[in-house]
């Protein structure tokens, strides 16, 4: 008795509040209208509407029917929507892991924005931190991971997110505040204030201190980046920390920032499988996280 497209010729005309709206909503002649409309009275066995209100005046058989239009159209938009991002390969799994604590700065923004355009992609987290994970990666345990710390593989694409670079944070009555470059050496006699990452894996270890042969006299670490700020302000030691991730403490006054030598510029990447670099949900990924760090992200550039 009943077709998807009276529910959907009821809602519109509730919607729009006229006849010749509804028509022009959906692309059809006002004669058209008339006939679905007359056909449906007639199946029903009672008029739907009172003709000549404005706005539309639904009968006690119409409001039943509208009722219904709103239980039933959207659950079918969503089987449709599902069905649809079958054909589109949305639907995957994202169980990635990060190489960087600063990171969930903005990655959890960029998560929940990717969300609400993928729901139906499951998404996951393991720590980035106690294993190596690019293995974990090749071997399919995970699907992404997060990282500057890049070693080419031929199985693994690296898409770039952005460029950063790692700065010194002291706090502003320590020695070195009054300098306006770093330099390795300057290090040598200092507490190193880390992320409990493997101290190889460390940019500033990596690239910046180990090239000149230098090494720390102590290191500290920290679970999360205010952590880290607040024992700099104690004089606890320094961090290397990316630029982004200490703008607004540097702003505030709460610690000095200094470039490491001429600039320790990094690369982020998200790296994933090579084969599966090009599916759909994956390329919205690198899009949202590079819209949203580029968005509210200071000190960053483009790649």
């Amino acid at each position: 008795m009943l077709e998807v497209k009276h529910l959907r010729t009821l809602s519109v005309l509730r919607d729009t509040g006229s006849l010749t709206a509804t028509a022009t909503q959906l692309c059809l002649t006002q004669s058209a209208l008339s006939h679905q409309l007359k056909d449906l009275e007639q199946r029903i066995g009672a008029p739907l509407f009172l003709r000549k209100t404005r706005p539309v005046r639904f009968t006690a058989e119409g409001q039943v029917l509208l009722a219904l239009a709103d239980d039933m159209l959207p659950r079918l938009a969503r089987a449709e929507t599902e069905l649809a991002a079958l054909k589109e390969d949305a639907q995957g799994r994202l169980h990635m892991a990060i190489e960087c604590h600063s990171c969930f700065q903005w990655l959890m923004p960029a998560l929940k924005e990717y969300r609400m355009s993928w729901p139906l992609v499951t998404l996951d987290f393991s720590s980035g931190f106690g294993f190596e994970p690019l293995p974990a990666l090749a071997s399919g345990e995970l699907d992404l991971v997060i990282s500057s710390d890049i070693s080419p593989r031929s199985e693994i694409h690296y898409e770039p997110l952005f460029d950063f670079e790692m700065r010194l944070v002291l706090s502003d009555t320590h020695p070195l505040a009054s300098k306006s470059v770093i330099e390795a050496e300057d290090l040598a006699n200092e507490t190193l204030l880390t992320y409990p990452v493997q101290r190889q894996r460390m940019d500033v270890i990596k690239h910046f201190l180990h090239p000149a042969g230098v090494e720390p006299a102590n290191f500290k670490s920290a679970d999360n980046t205010l952590m880290l700020i607040q024992m700099v302000t104690a004089g606890l030691g320094v961090a290397a920390l990316p630029n982004w991730a200490i703008s607004e403490f540097s702003r505030q006054g709460l610690v000095v920032d200094k470039p490491l030598g001429k600039g320790l510029w990094r690369r982020l990447y998200a790296a994933v499988r090579h084969q599966e670099s090009d599916r759909p949900y994956l390329q919205a990924f690198f899009a949202t996280a590079r819209n949203q760090c580029h968005t509210h992200l200071d000190g960053i550039k483009k790649v």
